[in-house]
């Protein structure tokens, strides 16, 4: 399988693109106006304890209070008061350090966490833990036994906080480990430095930008080329490369052709169908997409696709590339929560299994936690997707103004009907002899034609003059009703 990152650089944004076999398979995006916070370390004050909701509300200032929980405080203090109540560890006006867990989504401030982690190349740094710890990905009992000795000699020899070795840094030498290690203690050192001496609600430690995180978080094991269009950020890329992961300086590639970067590998268009509703699929079938609130719910369709030598088959081969596609587009569209995905109804126990192993392999790719449950009576399988910042639909789009993020519009028969109860009532409570609708083009015409006949109808109930005038602005379902 080949793999590359393209990275595209302008002024108002940075966008990478994560490219297997020649498909997009991710795609993340950040604004210079809207970078995302995950990962940035403040000190805020405490503005509001809820007991019920075992929470706090903390000023970092932001535009809204951020949350923390109570399972987010530090492990270390919730180990000596060992107390299940919020207000034995927090009150109202305390200045406390805390990193950013979630980027605000939605109306919802940003989620907490005081359990501080730095992450590097190879290793996370935990200064308020005093457990190491190996990434789940990395599966070899040896290496993982190799690596967790490396940790905790360098902890015990440094009597600092606990280590997590990422996925990266499966077989890679010990002295390179401890190189790292010694990089994340002296940059908690500058931070604690600034904990005393920054004002409150103000930022302490800003995490790296898009570019240089996508080298230090996106990079693995398959990656042929990292490419990027800016030459700026190419060099930037390059000193931090050599500095780091001086393995990987070769593979980074400055792009300098007149055809943008993303067009090469078709990934403006794979963003425009990443925003649709509804996803084909190559047998005929289709995915539907319905992003809420409160979850995401998929619905798998058969569509066009007959093939098989029966219904059974049909269904099988249809959910098993719809699998496929669901995860991939889990991860190019960024969608987190709760997710419900309707496959079509199998009769067979054996490839109800099937589908459900295919989809957790194909979920393996996927840099987010995910938990799975199992294919119920319904068809459905309910899922996690662990979310730390918006969706791509969410950064790329608003809500239609027309139809208030509804997705449909009252047709004009409906917005007609509407308008004659509207007219009925200001006739009932104002002493009016004229009346002037204002309305969009298409009620209007329907007011005009299909409608006449009850308009002129209404006239002679209420003995008024009913006047239209057609609103190029106005969207469907506005309209006016204005007295002479």
């Amino acid at each position: 399988m080949s793999e590359e990152i393209l990275i595209n650089v302008t002024p108002p944004e940075t966008r990478v693109a994560v490219i297997e076999n020649g498909v997009v398979q991710e795609l993340i995006i950040e604004r210079t106006r809207q970078r995302g916070l995950v990962g940035n370390i403040y000190k805020g004050e405490v503005c509001r304890v809820l007991p019920g909701m075992q929470a706090v509300f903390v000023d970092i200032g932001l535009e809204r209070a951020a949350f923390l929980h109570i399972s987010d405080l530090c492990s270390r203090d919730l180990e000596k008061k060992n107390s299940p109540h919020i207000e034995h560890y927090l009150h109202e006006g305390q200045h406390i350090v805390v990193q950013v867990a979630k980027d605000p989504i939605g109306t919802k401030g940003a989620r907490l966490t005081m359990e501080i982690s730095i992450p590097s190349r190879y290793q996370v740094y935990m200064p308020y833990a005093r457990h190491c710890g190996v990434s789940q990905r990395i599966e070899h009992e040896p290496e993982r036994q190799r690596l967790r000795a490396c940790l905790e000699a360098f902890q015990q020899e440094h009597g600092c906080g606990g280590f997590i070795a990422r996925t990266a840094a499966e077989c890679v030498e010990e002295s390179v480990l401890q190189a790292d290690m010694d990089f994340l203690l002296r940059l908690w050192e500058s931070i604690t430095e600034k904990i005393d001496n920054v004002p409150v609600k103000s930022l302490i430690y800003k995490d790296l930008p898009l570019s240089i995180r996508t080298l230090r978080d996106l990079y693995k094991e398959g990656i042929e080329k990292i490419r990027v269009d800016s030459h700026e950020t190419y060099l930037k890329l390059i000193r931090f490369a050599e500095e780091f992961v001086p393995s990987i300086v070769g593979m980074i590639e400055y792009y300098a052709g007149e055809r943008p970067l993303f067009d090469i590998y078709n990934v403006e268009d794979e963003i425009q169908k990443a925003l649709d509703r509804k996803v084909s699929l190559k047998s005929g079938g289709h995915l539907v997409f319905d992003q809420t609130e409160a979850m995401t719910t998929v619905d798998v369709n058969t569509g066009g696709y007959v093939g098989g030598r029966n219904l059974e088959e049909t269904i099988f081969r249809t959910n098993l590339e719809a699998a496929q596609a669901i995860a991939r587009q889990l991860r190019l569209r960024n969608l987190g929560g709760i997710i419900i995905i309707d496959f079509i109804d199998m009769q067979s126990p054996s490839h109800k299994q099937q589908v459900l192993q295919a989809f957790e392999k194909n979920l393996e790719k996927d840099h987010a936690k995910t938990k799975i449950t199992e294919v119920s009576a319904l068809g459905l399988v309910e899922m996690t997707r662990k979310r730390t910042r918006e969706s791509l639909e969410h950064i790329l789009c608003e809500p239609c103004k027309a139809c208030g993020g509804r997705g449909v519009l009252k047709t004009p028969e409906t917005v007609c009907l509407e308008i004659f109860r509207e007219i009925i009532r200001v006739v009932r409570q104002f002493n009016v002899q004229q009346l002037l609708v204002l309305a969009s083009n298409e009620v209007v015409e329907r007011l005009l034609d299909e409608e006449a006949h009850m308009l002129a109808e209404l006239e002679a109930f209420l003995q008024i003059e009913i006047k239209f005038r057609a609103e190029s602005q106005y969207n469907q379902e506005q309209y006016d009703v204005v007295l002479f």
